[in-house]
């Protein structure tokens, strides 16, 4: 039975997620699926239209 409002998780515990996080900022490069497959996409868009789209 489960706790409503409690979970846990080993990832987090063990601190692999903070260290995830850290390494994708340091190194710029995304370690999930969803953010890679937004900065190849845009770095596709960049190619195409000859501009840079992102943060100012």
């Amino acid at each position: 039975m489960k706790i409503p409002g409690l979970s846990f998780s080993l990832k987090r515990a063990v601190g692999i997620s903070g260290l995830k996080s850290k390494v994708a900022g340091k190194t710029g490069i995304p370690t999930t699926r969803q953010r890679l497959e937004r900065k190849v996409g845009a770095g596709i868009i960049n190619m195409l239209t000859g501009r840079k789209r992102g943060r100012k």
